[in-house]
């Protein structure tokens, strides 16, 4: 054990300090009149650190207690904030273009547990069997309690190739399990197209980097070029998309929509407020297209869903998104390190903000029976972070409401979850998505009759479901 030490409070160290944060903010552009109580406070600052690492009772390091106070500061803002060291701040630039190492999965805190908000499409967590809404409460044994976000990412992530184990707790059956990663590297591919019974374009959207935009195109393209006849409709599957890069989602925004906006920011400064609109040219014109969103479609696909249904370019069918309407901006820090910090809020066409509200499907349509009891804690979403920005938000704006026909969508889910077993899980939005579209088309529909799926592969499965990621299997 270290020596106890005393000494007076302002050391070198603690003038050091001290003269840093005061030379930063005299660097800063924004001079407020309360500059004199900004370095008072920072001078308590400086005292408590200088005490702890005079006195605590075993020898601190000193970097990481400045890392773990920036930290602290971050996080008591709100959820989406947070410090990134040297090699954290390496791994979200990479993410950020797209390609990445680890495990796979979105991920949040909750109560002292990292929240799987939705694992992405083909990689390692999604084949391992992890779920949205999943809690992992143990990382290689070792307790998440206690932790903060990034120090569970950086426990979660190591050399390509080796295990990772995972403590789960299931939060729709109360089991506790776990479960063994093997790491790799996350596949760039954000999207995926088949065709349903050679009538309806499907597409799974995973999440939004750099390429989904190029992927979208490539892939529209390719269900064109399989089909025999015009596509009747088209699905676009946002159900456990996390989000990603603010550019990907206006991208797959202005790929339906021929003109008008697509989002809105607002924030503190004139800076960070701004309209992005859609340019004339769509990838698919003249023909109805479904949303399908639940409690795991947050961040980028709530600005699609939200700007499609605004425009009325689309139906939206599921459950409520997750409610994650602020924007971040990466901002690189001394030494190689950065932050992310919340600098705006979205707003979809219309003016609602997304949020702690998220976006409400206009056919409300659950998955199991366990999403339909949202209100017994078995979906969390961003209303429920003690600490999350809560705006005055009217959910139902008069622009966004649509007078639509959800009887033969409402049909079709119902047969769905009455065939439906726990051997053989049938898609009960998916199958209300197709009875609604062949409806709009005007096309007599049974949806007693098995879906048929085509990818364009001489092997493609008949009579089987896409896997999409938060379906129970």
């Amino acid at each position: 054990m270290a020596t106890l030490k005393r000494r007076p409070w302002l050391t070198t160290a603690g003038i050091a300090l001290i003269s840093a944060l005061v030379t930063s903010l005299a660097l800063s552009p924004l001079v407020r009149a309360d500059d004199k109580n900004t370095v008072r406070q920072l001078t308590l600052f400086a005292n408590a650190f200088d005490q702890i690492t005079a006195n605590y009772v075993d020898e601190v390091d000193e970097k990481a207690l400045v890392e773990a106070a920036i930290q602290g500061m971050l996080q008591s803002l709100d959820p989406h904030s947070g410090f990134f060291t040297v090699d954290a701040f390496e791994d979200v630039t990479e993410e950020m273009q797209g390609t990445f190492g680890g495990i796979g999965i979105q991920i949040s805190m909750e109560d002292g547990a990292v929240l799987v908000i939705a694992p992405i499409e083909g990689t390692p967590g999604a084949k391992a069997g992890l779920k949205p809404q999943d809690l992992i409460t143990n990382i290689d044994g070792d307790p998440v309690q206690g932790k903060t976000l990034q120090q569970a990412v950086d426990q979660m992530r190591g050399p390509i190739g080796t295990d990772v184990t995972l403590t789960v707790l299931r939060r729709r059956t109360g089991e506790v399990f776990d479960v063994t990663v093997t790491r790799g590297v996350i596949p760039e591919q954000s999207v995926r197209a088949f065709r349903i019974n050679d009538s309806i374009g499907y597409i799974n959207l995973f999440q939004f980097t750099d390429t989904t935009a190029d992927n979208l195109k490539r892939e529209i393209e390719k269900l064109q070029e399989i089909s025999s006849t015009p596509l009747k409709g088209y699905i676009l599957d946002l159900r456990g998309n996390p989000g990603g890069v603010l550019h990907g989602a206006i991208s797959v925004s202005d790929a339906f929509l021929e003109r008008g906006e697509i989002v809105s920011t607002r924030g503190r400064f004139d800076q960070d407020n701004r309209s992005v609109f859609a340019k004339p040219g769509q990838l698919i014109a003249d023909v109805p297209m479904v949303v399908l969103i639940n409690a795991g479609s947050a961040s980028a696909s709530e600005i699609v869903a939200g700007a499609l249904q605004d425009h009325r370019r689309a139906t939206l069918i599921g459950t409520r998104s997750f409610g994650k309407g602020s924007v971040q901006s990466l901002v690189p820090l001394a030494e190689n390190t950065g932050m992310r910090l919340t600098t705006a809020l979205y707003f979809t066409p219309s003016g609602r903000s997304i949020q702690a509200v998220g976006i409400d499907p206009d056919i409300v349509v659950a998955f199991d029976e366990a999403e339909a009891r949202d209100f017994a804690g078995n979906v969390i979403r961003e209303e429920y972070y003690d600490n999350e920005i809560t705006l005055e938000s009217d959910r139902t704006n008069s622009d966004s409401v649509q007078n639509i026909d959800a009887v033969p969508a409402l049909v079709a889910a119902a047969f769905a979850r009455q065939v439906s077993t726990a051997d053989d899980v049938v898609d009960v939005q998916l199958r209300a998505a197709v009875a609604h579209l062949m409806h709009l088309a005007g096309i007599d529909y049974d949806p007693k009759i098995a879906l048929v799926i085509d990818d364009g592969r001489d092997d493609a499965d008949d009579d089987a479901t896409p896997n999409t990621n938060d379906k129970d299997q």
